[in-house]
């Protein structure tokens, strides 16, 4: 795998499904006169591009857009119903997955890897990389080593290499309990402050009472906490919103 810094990105058809109905589009309508962030991965729904590649970029999009990018594009080997149906499992709301099915991105990027030990076939090489009106100004390949090595094509070192002073969105986590009003009332307020969160709901996924009361040390919902500092319930919460405006 080699960077292809300072080269023009390949020219290719990508058959994309949008609803019902094919859509055609050109490397030149994703790519011409603007900003774009380009992260290209093994596979839908495999693990580490389920749980961490792809949602940390859906994470800091709204930081990546007030730093100049226009938009974030997440490629795979994949035909465009995978990759549509992996979009809605996501919940994406700021990412265009893009299916090269037949692998001719990726192979115009001398990304293409054979992964037939795994069963994959041909699938591209872990990467990302920043391109601007249609050439690459910047990459960051994964290291060739064996298995998926995910080091350099994550959000952040892309975030940093943008813009190293970005601030960075809150990451709030709340747990609460069904029918519970003071949980209604600390969401209300974490989203009037467009805060997105997390929320672990009791007797869901194995989560209790005595779960709660080992992770907080209370027994009471919602309990919350903002960047892995506990900050409490919904009166305490609005506290800290106050003093955090």
């Amino acid at each position: 795998m080699q960077h292809k810094e300072g080269q023009r990105v390949p020219q290719v058809t990508f058959r994309t499904r949008v609803g019902n109905d094919w859509q055609d589009l050109t490397s030149d309508q994703i790519f011409a006169g603007k900003n774009v962030i380009l992260f290209a991965l093994p596979g839908a729904f495999t693990p580490t591009c389920s749980t961490t590649h792809l949602p940390r970029y859906n994470e800091l999009a709204p930081v990546f857009q007030a730093n100049g990018v226009d938009s974030i594009i997440c490629l795979s080997v994949n035909d465009a119903f995978v990759m549509n149906a992996w979009a809605e499992d996501q919940k994406l709301e700021h990412i265009q997955v893009l299916p090269d099915g037949n692998g001719e991105f990726s192979d115009g990027m001398g990304m293409l890897v054979d992964k037939a030990d795994l069963g994959f076939g041909k699938r591209s090489w872990r990467y990302s990389m920043l391109v601007k009106d249609g050439v690459i100004d910047k990459m960051f390949i994964e290291p060739d080593l064996p298995g998926d090595p995910f080091e350099v094509s994550d959000a952040d070192t892309m975030l940093n290499y943008i813009n190293p002073q970005a601030q960075q969105p809150k990451r709030v986590t709340i747990i609460t309990k069904p029918g519970c009003p003071h949980c209604t009332r600390a969401k209300k307020a974490l989203s009037e402050r467009e805060f997105r969160y997390e929320e672990i709901v009791l007797g869901q996924g194995g989560v209790s009472y005595s779960s709660l009361t080992a992770i907080s040390g209370r027994g009471t919902t919602p309990q919350i906490y903002i960047d892995g500092q506990h900050v409490g319930t919904a009166d305490e919460l609005e506290q800290w919103l106050a003093a955090n405006a």
